[in-house]
């Protein structure tokens, strides 16, 4: 049987060659929600007039007209649909006496139909108007059993009678049909334009419906105008991508914390943060909650044993509640966090049904333990929203007291917004408001990690914005040519990002610097193994070209031993830059789940394999195709001959210089005049030697570190992490062996001295930018020849004269005790002691438990420890810096020899 929605539209259409349906029906649109409907009969206008869907073992397919079923002009698609519902193919086929001339139309068409008032066992096909009310739970239960379910009607005439507002929750073929996420509307249908579609046609981005949603935004933030969400926890950003899905609690940047949905017969609300459902001050808003979500009727509301609080909330105002482990029969309303998806399918079902689901919960922990993965595929509580048209995103919102937002606020949507967006870009509206094109980037990106592949819900919008690019091409951003982050090119910039990202199989067009792949396989070997304590990235010494897709392939033991692939180094996110001189995101990293993995990233990039921690697999061999070579030279293994071969010939734009101990990611061009890489990569060693050495940790080191070149970086002129960041002006730095030792590397040294940094005798924010510089010293002193009065401007003596006095002149207050004036603190306690109390101390430090966490005690335990390694109290000499020596150390030291050559004595009288 046909199971993918491409397949199922192509049994459905086998053979109809033109869409013959009677002059005087006049269908009503339909609107498609469901992850698993799909239009299958469209409008020029874009209307779907029929549609397809299942639910539960089951199908449905929905006319948008009774009169479709009743004419035989439509036979040949009405026998395709008979048969694609049926599960298995004798299955009996019923017809509802309303419909009665269907039996003859089928039974014309070699299908054995016959009239029944009702679907009958055993299960097969029940063809029935969408104006029965009688029969909408034993339609529902059929069709999840595996039934088919043939339904046909137009809901504008209903309308009429009853009124627009009311069409989806009321209109009786809607209580069967939007459990599938397909709904009637009172939208007029266009039956002129007919086109028989030879894929699955695209599904509007948005359809009019007379059943406002901001009524049920009204309801939920009656009697409140403020919402406090400063509950203690930091919630996560809301994506609110679905058609009956809208936003209910937004910050001034149209951030959003709250939000809600229709979904077949039930209703969501969302939280960004579980502390959100159980905190007093949110007490209003979830008490208009639960009431929405119980939709008026009495009934018994679930609280699951994680939100016992919650309980304790609700039961004073009449609402029967209990605490369940789980979702259980006989609930009207559930509510529980997005940590598990245990019960993932029960929870949709029991919405589609006519449940209320409160939950909440936030992403960002679960991507910081997931790097690499997408919190929208991967986070267990967007496996159950995702179909709701609501997602949680990695990103956090600043907590705050925040007014209840205004209309105008509340009417953003991301699907509006994209409509908007795309008119834009077709130049049929002037411009999107600012603080929609700023939220839409973000949000257009995201949007595009839910997993698409089978999903036409999905799909087509990856259809639509694929087209948008294909018609705007992509921004040439460069340096010389930067863009605004709130602009249209922007919004360009991260979309076609996330579309190839997302593995959309379109031909992308290329940025402006593409280069050819190679379709060979090449084979390189690597070395598996990570005794570290993080993963590692183990080079390839390879470049996929923009917007290529690269096939990585290892061997079944390989593949199942927690490996990732990453193309490209630059991972600074630039979501946050106010210009941009590239995509906010240019790199790609995803995990190796089997012996084959394709990847593909727009900007193209160097290829990584990431080794988790640990690892000890050894030798190993990865094969790549559509990959070219990049240059790369590794201390001790490359030769000269092999390096200015690959200098020469590579297309790569970057390369890489490594040694054990360090990786430089610098552009081919600076590359190509490196005559021979052997003296800077062996004085990069002898200073990699020299910073082990102060940090007392071992040499070669774990997992090397990496200095990564990029035309942007998210903060400062340089910054640490793995990889250090820098700006292209300090790749001469980096790799001019003459300038390092006359002039020094200040910059790449403190920041590697920032990786050495440890919580233990860190006290931020006071020695965060402090600390650090000791390597910058001990490096250019030991390793360089440059003494501390060279090395930097900062530390010529005048200018440590003048920051003594002033610090001390002021008396010492701890509050300006920082950068150069606490770094002056640690000088003078080398120049007395020299560096191997440092080391030493270092040492003991990586051995030490119950290290104090907060800054007056950790502050105190250097105090001690360095006091008795130099064997010397030194409690005078620190308190005169302002540091807060408690009694209790300072008279524990007092036994030890008093430190005749402190040299804050010739400044300020001592208290000895």
């Amino acid at each position: 049987m046909a199971t993918s929605p491409d397949a199922a539209f192509k049994a459905l259409m086998n053979g109809v060659t033109s869409w013959d349906v009677p002059k005087d029906a006049v269908p009503c649109e339909l609107l498609l929600v469901g992850e698993a409907s799909f239009p299958v009969m469209r409008n020029d206008k874009g209307q779907v007039l029929i549609a397809a869907s299942s639910y539960g073992r089951g199908r449905l397919v929905v006319v948008s007209h009774e009169g479709y079923l009743l004419d035989v002009g439509l036979a040949p698609f009405l026998r395709n649909a008979v048969d694609w519902l049926r599960p298995s193919p004798q299955a009996p086929v019923g017809v509802h006496t309303s419909l009665e001339p269907l039996v003859t139309i089928l039974q014309g068409s070699g299908v054995g139909a016959q009239a029944q008032p009702e679907p009958g066992d055993p299960v097969g096909v029940y063809c029935i108007s969408a104006y029965n009310e009688t029969l909408t739970a034993e339609l529902i239960q059929f069709v999840k059993r595996g039934g088919g379910l043939l339904i046909g009607g137009q809901a504008w005439y209903w309308a009429s009678q009853h009124g627009c507002d009311q069409v989806l929750s009321r209109f009786p073929g809607n209580q069967v049909t939007s459990v599938a996420g397909v709904y009637f509307t009172d939208t007029y249908g266009d039956k002129d334009r007919l086109k028989v579609s030879k894929k699955v046609p695209k599904i509007p981005l948005q359809v009019r419906c007379g059943e406002d949603l901001s009524r049920d935004q009204h309801q939920l933030l009656e009697g409140i105008s403020e919402l406090d969400i400063e509950t203690g926890g930091i919630p996560s950003q809301l994506l609110v991508h679905g058609a009956l899905a809208f936003p209910l609690g937004l910050d001034a940047s149209l951030g959003c914390f709250l939000a809600a949905a229709r979904y077949g017969q039930g209703r969501v609300v969302l939280a960004a943060h579980e502390g959100l459902l159980c905190a007093p001050k949110m007490g209003p808003f979830l008490l208009n909650a639960v009431r929405w979500l119980a939709r008026g009727q009495a009934g018994k509301v679930g609280v699951n044993t994680s939100l016992q609080d919650l309980c304790a909330l609700l039961a004073p105002h009449g609402l029967q509640c209990s605490l369940e482990p789980h979702l259980t029969c006989g609930l009207a309303v559930y509510c529980c966090n997005a940590y598990s998806n245990s019960q993932a399918q029960q929870l949709q079902e029991f919405v589609a049904e006519g449940g209320g689901l409160l939950i909440g919960g936030q992403a960002w922990w679960w991507a910081s333990q997931n790097p690499g993965c997408s919190a929208l595929a991967g986070f267990p509580g967007n496996t159950i929203l995702n179909c709701f048209g609501l997602s949680i995103l990695p990103h956090t919102l600043q907590p705050g007291r925040f007014p209840v937002p205004t209309p105008q606020m509340l009417g953003y949507h991301f699907r509006k917004a994209l409509s908007k967006f795309l008119a834009v870009l077709r130049k049929e509206v002037e411009n999107l408001e600012k603080n929609w094109l700023a939220k839409l980037r973000v949000e257009g990106a995201a949007f595009l990690q839910i997993p698409a592949q089978g999903v036409p819900a999905y799909m087509c919008l990856h259809r639509r914005i694929w087209k948008m690019l294909q018609w705007s091409g992509i921004p040439a951003v460069s340096r010389e040519n930067p863009v605004a982050s709130d602009s249209s090119q922007a919004a360009v910039l991260c979309l076609a990002t996330e579309l190839v990202r997302a593995g959309t199989h379109c031909p992308m067009p290329e940025p402006a610097t593409g280069h050819p792949a190679a379709e060979h396989p090449i084979t390189v070997d690597i070395d598996g193994s990570n005794p570290g304590t993080r993963e590692s990235w183990v080079s390839t010494g390879l470049y996929v070209p923009n917007a290529q897709t690269a096939e990585v392939s290892l061997s079944e033991a390989e593949a199942c031993a927690g490996l990732k692939v990453q193309i490209g180094c630059h991972t600074d996110d630039l979501t946050k830059a106010s210009k941009l001189c590239r995509a906010p995101v240019v790199t790609h990293q995803c995990s190796m789940d089997g012996t084959s993995q394709s990847v593909r990233c727009l900007w193209g990039g160097l290829l990584y394999v990431i080794v988790p921690k640990g690892s000890t697999l050894g030798p190993m061999s990865v094969t790549v195709k559509r990959a070219v070579p990049a240059p790369y030279y590794k201390l001790g293994k490359t030769s000269l001959a092999e390096w200015k071969n690959s200098v020469r010939e590579s297309p790569a734009p970057w390369g890489e210089l490594a040694t054990d101990n360090i990786i430089l990611t610098v552009p081919t061009s600076d590359l190509r005049a490196l005559e021979d890489p052997e003296p800077v990569l062996r004085l990069w060693e002898e200073m990699m030697r020299a910073i082990t050495r102060l940090a007392a940790q071992p040499f070669p080191v774990p997992r090397p570190e990496r200095i990564v070149a990029d035309v942007q970086i998210s903060a400062g002129w340089m910054h640490a992490g793995y990889p250090i960041m820098c700006h292209l002006e300090s790749v001469q730095e980096l790799i001019n062996e003459t300038s390092m030792r006359s002039s020094g590397l200040w910059g790449p040294i403190h920041e590697l001295g920032h990786n050495q940094q440890q919580h233990g005798w860190e006290f931020p924010p006071h020695t965060t930018e402090a600390t650090c510089n000791l390597w910058s010293v001990y490096v250019h002193e030991t390793v360089l020849g440059i003494p501390r009065a060279r090395a930097h401007p900062s530390l010529s003596p005048p200018e440590r004269e003048k920051r003594i006095k002033e610090h001390l002149g002021k008396g010492a207050p701890l509050c300006d005790w920082n950068v150069w004036t606490a770094l002056e603190t640690y000088l003078q306690l080398q120049e007395a002691f020299g560096w191997e109390p440092f080391t030493r101390l270092f040492a003991e430090y990586q051995t030490l438990s119950d290290i104090p966490q907060d800054n007056a005690g950790k502050m105190n335990l250097w105090v001690k420890k360095f006091s008795e390694k130099v064997q010397k109290n030194l409690a005078p000499f620190f308190k005169a810096w302002g540091w807060p020596v408690r009694k209790a150390v300072a008279e524990s030291l007092a036994r030890l020899p008093r430190w005749e050559g402190n040299p804050l004595r010739a400044y300020i009288q001592l208290e000895e």
